[in-house]
């Protein structure tokens, strides 16, 4: 059994009751910590950046940009530049969720068929619940799209998420018995919240959690067309070059992702976990409380918030990747420290910044730096023949997903899946029928067979989508 989270009690969560009271809206950073700063140094000047805000005993201790927010127009990145803050976003979905369930509306172990008929009966009860611990089984859509054809950078709107989910024929596990971490499952939430709240999901977290707050810049994005002022462009280092690449940002995920907010405006959210203004202290509690498989073994995943430790220190936390954006909020609850980093470019590191923003604030209460681990020695893998690989070639089709991949042996005599909106992945032996590809979409590919031993079809498992099939077409 995992070690359960030591997170309990008001004490732990670090609540105070503070004065209503925020950093200002807009304008010049402030206050500056010195040894903070020296952590954001190399972000300042023409290039995509940072804004980051750390509270610290009930005060703001640091608030800051680093960084263009617009390479295409110079605008700097200030602590109200407004940033799609990625995964951070889920801790607001799960919370809209409790405070659904306080309102009566919400029944959190009730079978989600029941406010959403729409989703498929894959044999089991879905709760709300599974849903906000990632124990439904529902499989992760990145992965389930990208092999799809579909590409990140494409407009992949909620409605468009939720197609796909309603025509899933089967998920990766019993709900409960496992965790796997699924956005989608997160987008099914927030369809659960709009048919019970009778609101949009956007307009649900305004009205309960965004105004309340004051946190006037804060909003979930549900048009990829939406004008939203002072935002910031993602972006991405050329590979082997000088520079950065723009990477458009067109989704809308709601409640998984998609939050746009500014470091001002989750400055305040971050008081909240010290004031729990909104939700109050039970509902605060609540959100840091682990999840349980049905085996009895206690998660390290809560609400919305990762629940653990670093380096002998309780925290709680989240991150966010898509596109460009890379984003970590951590809060270390008996030091009454969080921090929160948001970055407009793929190699900010801003997990590991925020680390060595706590190191260098509470260090001296830390355990010593763990050792690395020695690394485990890669099996041997099988060398198959051109001639044994052409036994895999054939076009395959998932019906899940519409889509379809070419399987051939090519010049070199490496086996090949060919998809006609995604790069060709070439997928080497790794066992009996196993191979592992190397585009992140095919991470291992296992070709099945009837009782005869003629391959049948192929099926695609990685961290979130498991056995997923396609089916061998019979060439006319």
């Amino acid at each position: 059994m995992k070690r359960k989270a030591s997170i309990t009690g008001v004490a732990a969560l670090g609540l105070l009751i503070l004065p209503a009271c925020g950093p200002a809206a807009t304008g010049a950073d402030g206050p500056i910590h010195p040894e903070v700063e020296a952590i954001f140094a190399d972000l300042r000047g023409d290039r995509p950046g940072a804004a980051v805000g750390v509270r610290w005993n009930g005060e703001v201790v640091h608030r800051a940009g680093y960084g263009v927010a617009h390479l295409g127009h110079g605008v700097p990145v200030t602590p109200g530049t407004v940033f799609d803050i990625a995964s951070i976003s889920k801790q607001f979905g799960a919370m809209a969720a409790l405070l659904l369930e306080s309102e009566g509306d919400l029944d959190l172990d009730a079978d989600v068929r029941g406010y959403v008929p729409e989703l498929p009966d894959f044999g089991e009860v879905i709760a709300a619940r599974h849903l906000i611990h990632h124990t439904s089984g529902i499989r992760d859509w990145p992965h389930t799209m990208a092999l799809g054809g579909i590409g990140f950078t494409d407009v992949i709107s909620f409605e468009k998420i939720l197609r796909m989910l309603y025509r899933q024929q089967a998920i990766n596990f019993p709900p409960g018995s496992e965790y796997a971490y699924s956005n989608t499952a997160y987008n099914l939430l927030a369809r659960v919240i709009e048919v019970q709240s009778g609101m949009s999901f956007r307009e649900y977290a305004e009205s309960r959690i965004f105004a309340p707050l004051g946190m006037t810049r804060t909003h979930f994005s549900d048009h990829h067309l939406e004008v939203v002022s002072n935002r910031a462009e993602s972006y991405a280092p050329i590979p082997e070059g000088e520079g950065f690449r723009r990477m458009p940002n067109q989704l809308t995920a709601l409640a998984s992702s998609s939050l746009n907010t500014t470091m001002d405006d989750f400055l305040l959210w971050m008081r909240n976990y010290e004031t729990g203004q909104v939700g109050g202290e039970e509902m605060l509690r609540t959100m840091v409380r682990p999840g349980v498989l049905t085996s009895g073994e206690t998660l390290d995943y809560a609400h919305g918030l990762s629940v653990t430790d670093y380096r002998g220190l309780p925290t709680f936390g989240h991150g966010g990747s898509w596109v460009g954006f890379r984003t970590n909020f951590v809060r270390f609850p008996e030091q009454n420290l969080s921090i929160a980093v948001f970055c407009n470019v793929s190699d900010c590191d801003p997990a590991g910044r925020a680390r060595r923003v706590a190191e260098a604030l509470i260090g001296d209460l830390m355990d010593p730096e763990p050792e690395d681990a020695e690394p485990e020695p890669e099996p041997e893998a099988p060398v198959l023949t051109a001639e044994q690989l052409a036994e895999y070639a054939g076009r395959y089709r998932s019906p899940e997903l519409d889509s379809t991949y070419e399987v051939e042996v090519d010049a070199e005599g490496r086996l090949v899946a060919s998809h006609w909106r995604n790069d060709p992945g070439v997928l080497t032996p790794t066992g009996s029928d196993l191979f592992a590809g190397d585009q992140w979409f095919l991470p291992e590919v296992r070709f099945v067979r009837d009782d005869s031993g003629r391959v049948t079809g192929f099926t695609v498992t990685g961290t979130r989508v498991r056995d997923l099939i396609f089916e061998r077409q019979e060439q006319k």
